[in-house]
């Protein structure tokens, strides 16, 4: 990420809250250590992005394939994060606009969102536009529901969330779910878990 200042919240301006899926709003157990020995994926680089630099359209048809398919079994394994429900209940009384972007495919995506029975309608995936860390979807959603980029805010739990809300000039919360994160000092505001922004919200 470039040396973008961090975008401030301002939760009086807020009319959409957007989240990533995994490790967000629900949980992920993939294995990617494991994914990038199957493809050849050398450790230092994103699997998305390697998988599309592959140049023989077999071999990177096959690849591809093989991340789909655990995308796909790691959603039917996989749980809503500690107060989700809560969240994502007080929303919709607030009738905030709301969506997911994540560097999933369409597929796997909406398989967790119907598992876990989020109600979210709108999924946007990698097949939509480049993932994140690219502004591109959430730039997209801003225009769609035609408010300002300040007035949402981007929900996720790793580097590229931030990137992303940063590079759109959206403010970020990071949500650690208790944990230790590397990337508190880059998010517009921290939580450790999804209903702490409610409390947020309401006091402000």
């Amino acid at each position: 990420m470039d040396n973008r200042p961090i975008i401030p919240f301002e939760p009086k301006q807020l009319r959409a809250i957007v989240f990533d899926l995994d490790n967000t709003l629900v949980s992920s157990k993939m294995d990617f250590e494991w994914l990038r020995t199957q493809i050849g994926c050398p450790p230092s680089l994103d699997v998305l992005h390697y998988s599309n630099t592959i140049a023989c359209p077999t071999q990177r048809a096959s690849i591809q394939q093989k991340i789909l398919d655990h995308e796909v079994e790691d959603a039917q394994a996989s749980y809503t994060m500690p107060g989700c429900t809560a969240l994502l209940k007080y929303i919709e009384s607030q009738a905030l606009h709301t969506a997911i972007i994540t560097r999933n495919c369409l597929q796997a995506a909406q398989a967790k969102v119907d598992h876990n029975q989020l109600g979210i309608t709108r999924i946007i995936s990698r097949e939509h536009y480049p993932p994140k860390p690219s502004p591109d979807a959430l730039i997209a959603l801003a225009k769609e529901w035609q408010i300002a980029p300040e007035a949402l805010l981007y929900v996720g739990d790793y580097l590229y969330d931030i990137e992303a809300a940063t590079n759109a000039n959206m403010p970020s919360c990071l949500v650690t779910h208790g944990k230790n994160s590397p990337f508190v000092q880059q998010a517009s505001i921290v939580v450790n878990h999804l209903h702490d922004l409610i409390g947020l919200l309401e006091r402000t």
